[in-house]
């Protein structure tokens, strides 16, 4: 066994990701997630989407790249191990007479055999996953040769990524799990994918845009997984610390200067071609 392959079996994935849906499954991501659907109108952009072609939505949260695909009348499949978010997202193609076809799936586990889909995406989902070289694996290996992943990823100092070393402060993460903001590095996906994907990269912005500073953390308090559990997980002095520190935060990256919240957060916009030929 290979120092990689030792290390990896002393981490307890299995623990660490039921943690991690308990999570995400807490709150209701979908109220911040539906603000985020430019990334995945942006991303089928950026791959060229054709409505030949067979996609899949890899931890696809409440569907926005999902229903951007199935804008585009491509052939959709979205997945999540969340089943309460997929139900987010049946009830959004449904209300907009979409075609696509829902399945649970863990994305380190995905249910389809090899070289089933033209396009895989996934849009600040599947940097999560804690096992993040077998997460890779299964992207290439349900993408066919020849055919494109397409990923929003948050950068490590951007105002996302910043905002989870501020929660690490306080809620450590597992020992021996990759930060979930390596994925905005082009020097990371470059040695994650190796020789099987070519992997172009573009640095763009997603701006928060909330009533106010308050406003943007009594949402993300009260509706999304990590910092609703971060702020479940301490005492009442360690969270009224960390309330000061995130909104210490918002005040460093908002460019409104009338009460509200404007705040561009960097993120990678990732366009990998698997090599023909290539496996998993």
């Amino acid at each position: 066994m290979n120092v990689q392959s030792a290390t990896s079996a002393a981490i307890d994935f299995a623990a660490i990701k039921g943690r991690q849906q308990i999570a995400w499954g807490s709150g209701d991501y979908a109220v911040v997630g539906t603000t985020l659907q430019i990334v995945g109108e942006a991303l089928c952009e950026a791959i060229d989407l054709r409505s030949t072609q067979r996609v899949l939505d890899v931890a696809a949260g409440n569907g926005n790249a999902t229903l951007a695909a199935a804008r585009r009348f491509a052939d959709v499949v979205s997945t999540d191990y969340v089943p309460a978010l997929l139900e987010r997202g049946r009830e959004r193609a449904k209300a907009e007479h979409l075609q696509v076809a829902f399945k649970e799936a863990d994305a380190e586990a995905l249910p389809f055999a090899d070289a089933s889909f033209d396009v895989v995406l996934s849009t600040f989902g599947v940097m999560f996953t804690p096992n993040q070289e077998q997460a890779v694996q299964e992207l290439l290996r349900v993408c066919r040769p020849g055919g494109k992943i397409g990923l929003a990823n948050w950068t490590p100092d951007s105002f996302i990524g910043q905002l989870f070393k501020t929660i690490g402060k306080y809620v450590p993460p597992a020992p021996g799990v990759k930060s979930p903001a390596l994925w905005g590095s082009k020097t990371h996906l470059d040695a994650l994918f190796g020789a099987k994907g070519t992997v172009a990269t573009q640095s763009k912005y997603f701006t928060f845009r909330y009533k106010s500073p308050r406003h943007w953390l009594d949402v993300f308090r009260g509706y999304y997984g990590p910092v609703l559990k971060a702020f479940a997980a301490v005492d009442s002095a360690a969270s009224d610390a960390l309330a000061r520190d995130i909104l210490a935060l918002l005040d460093r990256f908002n460019g409104a200067k009338d009460g509200t919240l404007v705040a561009p957060s960097e993120y990678l916009e990732v366009i990998i071609t698997k090599q023909d030929g290539a496996r998993s």
